[in-house]
């Protein structure tokens, strides 16, 4: 996790995971290894606008470059032959030396940001194994700097952290998964937690 600068106009010192807006590269560019078939299958659940195969792998994708830009991790595998892109975020990844890699990701969440915020978000959030990265221990230095004080934390370190809702409410989730062990936490037809607000109440659905 890391904090958000004090001059960001939504959620200012908070405590989030990275992330960031999907973009029209993030659907084009192919990756090393492909998002799991159950997984893909559910991003397309109730996707607004139209829903397709590209769309749905570049939220994957957008995962695994605003990882890379706000921590320096690299969700990835090595290049045997150079690749390009006209992306500033992804033309820093290849330069690593590293093609994207989907198949560790798993669809753990979603939920869209309430009404009357200053900004909204219909956010999907995504797990992936540690030992999965190929530089764990040694992040780049990150391309964005949005994030200040990026850094390992552990679940009880998270309780006393600025913290926005939803993020206290994606880590509760994440704690069940993790007592109900890695099989199923990582299990690519795990049931999604969907969360949103619909008139006076915040609503609790399964994709």
């Amino acid at each position: 996790m890391g904090r958000r600068c004090a001059g960001h106009a939504f959620m200012p010192d908070k405590y989030v995971f990275p992330g960031g807006r999907r973009d029209a590269a993030d659907c084009r560019i192919a990756p090393a290894g492909a998002l799991h078939p159950d997984v893909a299958e559910k991003l397309l659940v109730r996707m607004k606008g139209k829903a397709g195969p590209a769309r749905a792998r570049g939220l994957a994708m957008a995962a695994v470059r605003e990882t890379f830009e706000e921590t320096g991790f690299i969700l990835g595998r090595r290049m045997e032959r150079a690749r390009r892109s006209a992306h500033e975020g992804w033309r820093a990844f290849f330069a690593a030396g590293f093609a994207p890699d989907l198949a560790p990701l798993r669809y753990f969440a979603r939920a869209i940001t309430p009404p009357g915020m200053s900004r909204r978000f219909d956010a999907r959030f995504f797990l992936a194994e540690a030992s999965r990265l190929a530089n764990p221990d040694r992040p780049l230095p990150p391309p964005s700097g949005e994030l200040l004080d990026s850094r390992w934390l552990t679940l009880e370190e998270t309780r006393r952290m600025e913290l926005p809702r939803i993020t206290r409410r994606i880590l509760a989730l994440l704690e069940d998964g993790l007592a109900e062990g890695r099989e199923a936490l990582f299990s690519p037809r795990r049931p999604i937690s969907f969360q949103y607000r619909k008139g006076k109440s915040w609503r609790f659905e399964t994709i």
